[in-house]
């Protein structure tokens, strides 16, 4: 039987405040997938008109899917949130973009019928991803204190025995440095400006309580410090100054210039959206945000892996007839610095310019791998409400073992 595609829309977003991977992080003592289950009952809190048992399917993006990360997440996540055992779900892995893929994995199933409501999530420690439900709900999650980057993992010695790939692929801030020798112009007093402008940011959207809204606290466990209530990010430096950046050390190349200063920081997190059909919106009477309007994934070579998001974003623009002066708001991931401002160099953007992360980014919120994607939704979605002179925004972000994606989004409030 022939079938119709139907609009997808961005329901609603939370996530748990991020914490510093390691010993003595926020979520040191707590369990990825718990944080997952934090994230869905919250959005089920949060959307009473939702009943459990139309959620179609919840996904959870992991970037490492072992320990509290794995058991197919999705499934064990909807299981320990308390939804109908009717619930199904499953994992997902894109690295960095596993919350991003989550999404629009689900928006496909949803605009083509077989779901109608999903749930996105992603785990705790280290990075997070996306889950989805009947009404879609996608949740994402990284605990990168339990399991760090690369933890685990056993690369194909073909890779570099063959010159498949640059050996300094298998180093996301050796491709940062990379990206410096390709664009000269990418200075690292540039990188250490537009770092210290995202702290200045973030700084001010916590004051104008913008981003706290959207937080779920959680209840954290320290063996040494008993029970404590998690409910702002832990990642964030008010104070940094242009001197202490210029101070730091590069790890990655003496003498190079990419620093923990100008790049996200290793983190744990989770977040979670709740994404539907627009007409099943409706039915129920969620009060949706912005609708999916199309989606790129781009591959590149992947010792730049950085310069990913451009041409996913140069693909989107051209098949919708848009250029990037269409696009009023721009949530970027910031990985590192170089990599935000190759992407504004290519498209003619300004460092400053006020489309761009307006509320800040990972360089001060921090980077929970998979679960980067849902928080900027999340950012973008609340701007839009208070916006409705904009139409369009995306969010986009690069990939490691180089790739990009991006996604372009309406404002339903544009008028």
């Amino acid at each position: 039987m022939p079938r119709t595609a139907r609009d997808v829309v961005f329901v609603d977003g939370v996530r748990t405040p991020f914490g510093k991977a390691g010993p003595n992080g926020l979520f040191a003592e707590t369990r990825a997938d718990d944080m997952i289950v934090s994230v869905i009952r919250e959005l089920l809190r949060r959307n009473p008109a939702l009943p459990p048992e139309r959620i179609g399917e919840v996904a959870v993006a992991a970037t490492t899917q072992t320990g509290d990360q794995g058991l197919t997440l999705g499934r064990s996540a909807a299981i320990l949130a308390g939804l109908p055992k009717s619930v199904p779900g499953y994992a997902i892995d894109r690295m960095c973009a596993g919350a991003m893929t989550a999404v629009t994995t689900t928006a496909g199933s949803i605009a083509f019928g077989a779901t109608d409501v999903a749930v996105l999530d992603g785990g705790t420690k280290a990075w997070a991803a996306a889950g989805q439900v009947w009404e879609a709900t996608p949740p994402q999650v990284e605990h990168m204190g339990h399991h760090p980057m690369g933890s685990g993992v056993d690369p194909n010695p073909r890779f570099i025995a063959e010159r498949l790939v640059d050996p300094s692929a298998l180093s996301m801030g050796a491709t940062a440095e990379n990206l410096h020798d390709r664009f000269p112009a990418i200075t690292r007093a540039r990188a250490d400006a537009y770092a210290l402008a995202s702290q200045r940011k973030v700084a001010a959207a916590y004051a104008a309580s913008q981003i706290q809204p959207d937080l779920v606290p959680v209840a954290v466990r320290s063996a040494e410090k008993g029970w404590g209530l998690a409910t702002a990010d832990e990642p964030p430096r008010p104070d940094t100054t242009i001197e202490a950046l210029a101070a730091l050390k590069t790890p990655f190349r003496p003498h190079g210039r990419v620093t923990a200063g100008n790049s996200a920081g290793l983190n744990d997190g989770a977040t979670g959206c709740l994404i539907a059909a627009q007409d099943v919106a409706g039915e129920l009477g969620l009060d949706a945000r912005m609708r999916l309007v199309d989606f790129s994934f781009a591959g590149v070579d992947p010792e730049v892996m950085g310069v990913g998001p451009v041409p996913a974003t140069e693909t989107l623009l051209a098949r919708n007839n848009l250029t990037i002066d269409d696009i009023s708001l721009i949530e970027i991931n910031e990985a590192f610095a170089v990599q935000v401002l190759a992407f504004l160099d290519h498209f003619k953007v300004a460092d400053d310019d006020p489309r761009v992360n307006p509320w800040g980014g990972a360089i001060a919120l921090g980077h929970p791998l998979a679960s980067s994607g849902v928080r900027l939704m999340i950012q973008l979605a609340r701007q839009f409400t208070g916006q409705p002179g904009v139409r369009y925004g995306l969010t986009t972000m690069c990939v490691g073992l180089g790739m990009g994606g991006t996604v372009l989004w309406e404002n339903l409030n544009a008028h």
